[in-house]
């Protein structure tokens, strides 16, 4: 069975976009998938932070692994946010793939960091070749890191697309004319990062993106929550917002099961 056979390939293909809420632990997973998300994804930037590592930077490998065998008792879909594979070998970047699906993943996003289209490409169908039922979502950082040339991005999704990626993904692209203009170009759906001031889930649905992922956002919305309830504290004022009770947070790491898998 390859990945366009599978629940989560389905996903991408529903009559709204598949809204993908990223985690950065199991508590945070496991609290999404109460609310009933059917699939959640990671975030590399929450992972890294949260023990004190730079993103991007291929110092989480370990940690990423790992995370993805915790996170094999949610019952939801998952989908690991492996920045570049942590590695420049596409030999090594597919077994890692090996690893995340044997822990349970349904997918995997590679990054191309603006390095060389080929070696992501190369990349991409190491991975396809070793795991094919993994869905594979390749990002490239054209606006991201870049100016956001349109013939770059164009150029470095269809080397993807032709590697075998199962989708593609283009952060911080939010202008709809630009957005309606890439579709056109792509046999395969369109993962979008949310910007809070960019089109809304629906608009985005409307111009035919399939796949809407959060990113950091709720990890950052989480710190924030940190620092707005400690100054609140600090200022002799009752803390603004609801957070779950110590039995609810307990009760988070009994959820298991493989529902949705």
């Amino acid at each position: 069975m390859t990945s366009l056979g599978t629940p989560f390939a389905a996903l991408h293909h529903a009559d709204a976009p598949l809204l993908l809420p990223n985690a950065w632990d199991h508590a945070s997973a496991a609290l999404l998938a109460g609310q009933g998300f059917a699939a959640i994804g990671t975030t590399s930037l929450g992972v890294a932070a949260a023990a004190g590592l730079p993103d991007g930077a291929a110092a989480t490998r370990d940690l990423t692994t790992a995370l993805a065998r915790s996170l094999g008792t949610v019952p939801c879909l998952v989908s690991v946010d492996a920045e570049d594979g942590f590695s420049r070998d596409p030999g090594e970047v597919a077994e890692l793939a090996r690893e995340l699906a044997a822990a349970g993943a349904a997918g995997i996003n590679l990054e191309d960091g603006l390095g060389p289209a080929g070696l992501h490409a190369e990349k991409i169908a190491a991975v396809k070749a070793a795991v094919p039922d993994l869905f594979v979502n390749a990002r490239t950082d054209t606006h991201w890191l870049a100016d956001g040339d349109p013939r770059e991005t164009e150029r470095r999704l269809d080397a993807y697309e032709q590697a075998g990626a199962d989708g593609v993904f283009v952060p911080g692209l939010t202008d709809p004319a630009r957005i309606a203009s890439l579709l056109k170009t792509l046999d395969v759906p369109l993962n979008i990062l949310f910007s809070p001031a960019g089109p809304t889930v629906a608009h985005l649905g409307e111009l035919g993106v399939s796949r809407v992922s959060l990113g950091s956002l709720l990890y950052r919305r989480a710190l924030g929550a940190v620092l707005d309830t400690v100054g609140d504290i600090r200022a002799g004022r009752r803390p603004r917002g609801d957070a779950p009770t110590y039995d609810e947070v307990q009760a988070l790491s009994s959820r298991t099961g493989p529902a949705g898998r």
